[in-house]
């Protein structure tokens, strides 16, 4: 019985080619894309769920939330020194907390500089963190102050095949040239982890943050990552509920001049498990490019309607051709076939097909990953058995989708009557039904198609507006010069370096700065308008004459910074010299502000803040506030992501502490600009790697996230499409079959080539219109939603949702238009001759 079941679905499959083709590719398509991506799901929830203790490892994240002093929303991965030492010392639930330091030193091989993801921790992270080691003991590999771990790719590319355990690396800190011994190797951490490195090294916090003793009291000074692991039973929940209470218990007043603030009124801390923290809600100060919930379930979403719409085809092709075998199962019931065999036969019919397609899915997938991997930097593998196989829930696909599919026609076609359908004349193509659960089904599928047209659209033009919007300074002609905050460049290098840029040919304007394009840092600061005590909160950053200049930021009101000026001048010795700070106290400073800074503190226009007195925290609170002067006010400048809402900033002139050096160069070819500072470079800092990028490269990096979503919505909107249009060929041939003799009835009543082509199209185009109305407020408010996460964003207008569904439309008459001309050219003798 069984094999008489598949020699009849097999010859079923032979007989009608097209539809077999037709059902099995636009199925196989919609399997493969929803495997993929739910890979890709799979593949971002699974962020250090492989580790084990992963349950029991924490990382303590800082919020800062809006006040209103003016300070901005951020949610930090990374917390203060303070914080961790407070958190070991209050609460007796956690086990250990290990620092990790967000400075990743240069590391120097025989005499040769290198830069790697060194970390440096104060206590052994693999406590927290258990990495599978290939040599050496985790518990114990990092006990002394000299030990370094290597990863195993590292250890290759640094020794080869000889064995590293004590091999020496000298790490160049802020204390000098370290040296340190290799005491053991790790297994490389994979890709699906929210923490990175490839060497890891000890260090003593006491003597490595010697020379800024200050940091380590300091509750708004971030130098790295907090990771915790907590005592067995011990309830997290509990822990982050006594914060608010802790929080008053040790974070102290900052008071100077009289003034006083507290760095808690602006904090939240909260522990997050280590298995959360890829998809958490902190993503600024990351150690690894992070994702959302929402992304993700956005995809998870994308993946099954683009597997729905595959159904979909199969059902509506399944339904369409049920009418054309009717008088075969006329014959079989004629014969004696009961309607449950009939039922068992159509849905046998339906799997076995459905398995064809999944098999093709299966090899498409093993063919398309490589290259998913390259396009997203993941590690997604795809395994066939095992808890994270995919043949178990691919068999149940096939099952679900198979009976789905198949039940439909095949209690449809056991219900006819044989007699009906067995008189006289009665044709196989004339159906039974007004095909309405066709139309329904068609809608579904091209309201999807629709949709992701639409966010596809508005994904595309929010980028390329985030890519080219004013950001305030000139992003053409600009080269941001790195690694100015390694040991190896002194301040004398540094100003010497800035002196012989500015020298050579094509160079407009150099200069040094502690903020720059896509800024890695952030800093803010207090300040207070005479008479008033509620602070005023402004990004604070140190810059070089010639800064302004050299971003292409304008002076809208007053003047630049100038060396004329002696309070011009913030520059004080590093470390800090007590004496020093007293006397910038006394003095004074002339500062630069931008546009938004001059309007936070509350003045009208920028000439209205030009020469207005405020006091700011620059130092310590021992040595009091700093009288300032408004002497210029700039452009605003928005360095970091549209993402981010726009800093207003209080520049000050300095001659040291520089994290950057922005040059703008014009008349030379950027590649000949970027060798010659890099030879520059190479004479005066030969022990610092070199590291250099432009400002268009720097912006294009920022928006990577939005552009790779941009793309992989653009591929389902076109899968989705060709899914339907598949779908709609299917159809559109069925219906030229089933309304042949209709049509050459109309013909010889007088109807022309046209007036039936026009009939035809519009069955088709009725669909799809319809499908507009339904995807576009949908589409509409999950667009209003994502661009709701820019400060500034494009106007969501009609154009998108107009093309999308011209677009749309076109495509699909285009589908019909050949079936429609051919039927409607057809001779209506070859129609009628039976008749």
């Amino acid at each position: 019985m069984w094999r008489n079941y598949l020699t009849v679905g097999i010859r079923s499959l032979l007989k009608s080619r097209v539809y077999a083709v037709i059902n099995i590719l636009g199925l196989a398509i919609g399997l493969a894309a929803c495997v993929l991506i739910l890979l890709y799901v799979r593949y971002e929830e699974s962020y250090d769920g492989w580790m084990k203790g992963a349950d029991r490892a924490y990382q303590l994240q800082t919020y800062y939330h809006a006040t209103p002093q003016g300070g901005e929303e951020m949610y930090l991965q990374m917390s203060s020194l303070a914080a961790g030492r407070a958190l070991a010392k209050d609460f007796p639930q956690i086990e250990k907390v290990v620092f990790v330091r967000g400075f990743s030193p240069i590391v120097i091989q025989d005499g040769e500089p290198s830069q790697s993801t060194l970390r440096m921790v104060d206590g052994n992270i693999f406590d927290i963190l258990q990495v599978p080691f290939l040599k050496g003991d985790a518990h114990s590999a990092l006990n002394d102050a000299h030990s370094m771990v290597l990863s195993e790719s590292e250890a290759r590319r640094r020794f080869g095949n000889a064995d590293p355990i004590g091999k020496t690396l000298t790490v160049v800190d802020n204390t000098g040239n370290v040296d340190y011994r290799v005491t053991g190797v790790f297994q490389d951490i994979p890709k699906n982890s929210s923490f990175s490195a490839t060497m890891v090294a000890r260090f003593d916090m006491d003597v490595q943050f010697a020379d800024r003793a200050q940091v380590l009291t300091n509750w708004d000074d971030q130098e790295g990552w907090h990771y915790v692991k907590l005592r067995p039973g011990a309830d997290v929940a509990a822990i982050m509920a006594q914060f608010p209470a802790w929080k008053k218990r040790n974070i102290p007043d900052t008071v100077a001049d009289g003034q006083r603030y507290n760095p808690g009124d602006a904090q939240d801390y909260k522990l997050v498990n280590l298995r959360d923290v890829h998809l958490g809600k902190a993503q600024n100060g990351a150690m690894t490019p992070g994702n959302d919930n929402a992304t993700v379930t956005t995809f998870a979403v994308i993946a099954l309607l683009v597997l729905g719409m595959a159904c979909v085809n199969f059902v509506n092709l399944a339904t369409a051709r049920a009418s054309q075998r009717a008088r075969e199962v006329a014959l079989r019931k004629v014969l004696g076939a009961s309607p449950r065999q009939l039922i068992i036969q159509f849905v046998g019919e339906s799997v076995l097909v459905t398995l064809i397609a999944l098999l093709v899915a299966f090899t498409a997938v093993e063919l398309i990953l490589p290259f998913f991997n390259r396009f997203l930097d993941a590690g997604i593998q795809l395994h066939y058995l095992g808890s994270d196989g995919v043949l178990l829930p691919g068999i149940v696909l096939v099952l679900i989708v198979g009976v789905i599919g198949g039940l439909y026609p095949a209690v449809y076609l056991s219900r006819f009557e044989p007699a009906k359908i067995l008189k006289a004349n009665k044709s196989a193509a004339d159906a039974q039904g007004s095909g309405r659960l066709r139309n329904v089904l068609v809608i579904g599928q091209f309201a999807v198609s629709i949709a992701l047209i639409v966010c596809t659209s508005v994904i595309y033009a929010q980028t390329v507006y985030a890519r080219t919007v004013d950001a305030g300074y000139r992003r053409d002609g600009l080269l941001q010069v790195e690694n100015l905050t390694f040991r190896g460049v002194s301040d004398d290098q540094a100003l010497s370096l800035v002196d012989q840029i500015r020298r050579l040919p094509g160079v407009r304007a150099a200069a040094g700065t502690q903020i720059a394009v896509a800024p890695g840092n952030n800093s803010i600061s207090s300040f207070y308008l005479p008479g008033n005590t509620n602070a005023v909160s402004l990004g604070l950053y140190a810059v070089q004459t010639g800064f302004f200049p050299a971003m292409g930021m304008r002076i809208l009101a007053g003047r630049d910074f100038s060396q004329t000026y002696g309070r011009d001048d913030a520059t004080t010795p590093h470390p800090m010299n007590p004496d020093a700070e007293r006397a910038l106290v006394a003095r004074g400073l002339n500062i630069v502000v931008t546009e938004s800074a001059a309007r936070r503190l509350g003045f009208a226009d920028a000439r209205s803040a030009i020469g207005k007195q405020l006091s700011g925290a620059f130092t310590l609170p021992q040595f009091g506030l700093v009288p300032c002067t408004i002497v210029g006010v700039v452009s605003d400048a928005r360095f970091r992501s549209l993402r981010e809402p726009l800093q207003p900033i209080a520049f000050v002139m300095q001659r040291n502490g520089f994290n950057q050096i922005a040059v703008r160069y014009a008349g030379v070819a950027p590649g000949t600009m970027r060798d010659s500072i890099e030879q520059l470079w190479r004479r005066l800092i030969p022990n610092v790697p070199f590291k250099a990028s432009f400002a268009d490269d720097l912006v294009r990096e920022q928006y990577d996230r939005e552009t790779a979503r941009g793309q992989l919505f653009a591929a389902f909107a076109i899968l989705a499409v060709v899914i339907g249009c598949l779908g709609l060929f299917g159809l559109a041939a069925f219906t030229a079959a089933r309304r042949t003799k209709e049509i050459g009835i109309r013909k010889v009543l007088g109807a022309r080539t046209l007036d039936i082509v026009r009939l035809l199209v519009w069955q088709f185009s009725r669909p799809v219109l319809i499908a507009n109305l339904i995807a576009w407020p949908v589409a509409w408010w999950l667009m209003r939603d994502w661009l709701n996460g820019f400060d500034t964003r494009i106007a969501l207008g009609p154009t998108p949702f107009a093309v999308a569904g011209a677009l749309t439309l076109g495509i699909a008459l285009a589908t019909v238009a050949g079936h429609a001309i051919r039927i409607a050219r057809t001779n209506p003798i070859n129609a009628l001759r039976y008749e």
